[in-house]
């Protein structure tokens, strides 16, 4: 089934009990291919993760044989023009950085092929499991287009000589030199993949949903910052997570040696 001809949507969404939401892209004919509406359906799903105070984790899974093959090379071609290439990457752009500014985490459930846009995706997410068959790659190059955009995740997963060897040979890597380089997190059987990325989603969903959110924020602010202003922010941050509820009983939890009640 082609959800571009057969009115299926782009991008599926499915929530469970737990407030797990999984956004499953939907174009496996096209290996998941960020087309224009893909790229805003997408936005649409997690803003709406973002302002839902429900939501615990978000996985960013793909239909069918692939996780994602970037952007949609035969779309971009029939529309040669600076504004308009202009425009669709900062749409891009502004998804990816939904994903790092959502105050829940993100786990990227890899499968098959995550090339150029798409192995940006995996990079931007918090957490990423991979199936051992996952390859990545970041291969505009061989067409004569450097993974700039790509360039600025992968550049902050991976060491700077380990992603620019990938963004200038275009060559791919397996899922376990990518758990090597740190742009995923486990690498585990095909079958279990799912079994995987739900039980770190357990994990996550067992803490509480504020200091996530604040430690989210502060984790990838104070990247930006020189190590000094970074411990300031740091500081001030975790003064402000220590004063919530859930921080005051999970400290009166471990002085009284009970579990915390975070209700």
């Amino acid at each position: 089934m082609n959800p571009d001809t057969d009115n299926e949507p782009p991008v599926t969404s499915r929530r469970d009990g737990r407030g797990v939401v999984t956004l499953t892209l939907n174009r496996p004919q096209a290996f998941n291919a960020l087309s224009e509406a893909l790229l805003e359906v997408l936005q649409a799903a997690l803003d709406r993760v973002a302002s839902d105070e429900g939501v615990r984790v978000v996985v960013i899974a793909g239909a069918g044989r692939a996780f994602c093959a970037g952007h949609d090379l035969k779309e971009m071609r029939a529309r040669p023009s600076l504004d308009y290439y202009q425009r669709l990457f900062a749409q891009c752009g502004r998804m990816m950085m939904t994903v790092q500014r959502l105050p829940v985490p993100v786990i990227a459930r890899v499968h098959g092929i995550a090339t150029a846009a798409g192995c940006q995706l995996v990079a931007m997410c918090d957490l990423a499991v991979a199936a051992r068959e996952a390859r990545f790659a970041v291969s505009g190059v061989n067409l004569g287009l450097f993974c700039s955009t790509p360039s600025v995740a992968l550049s902050r997963n991976l060491s700077r000589k380990a992603a620019f060897e990938m963004l200038a040979t275009g060559d791919f890597i397996s899922a376990e030199q990518a758990l090597a380089k740190g742009l995923v997190n486990r690498v585990v059987d095909a079958g279990a993949l799912d079994t995987e990325v739900d039980a770190l989603a357990e994990r996550i969903c067992a803490k509480p949903r504020v200091a996530l959110a604040l430690g989210k924020q502060l984790f990838y602010r104070q990247l930006e910052h020189g190590i000094e202003a970074a411990y300031d922010d740091a500081a001030a941050t975790m003064a402000c997570n220590m004063m919530d509820a859930s921080a005051l009983e999970g400290v009166q939890a471990f002085i009284d040696k009970r579990p915390p009640d975070w209700g």
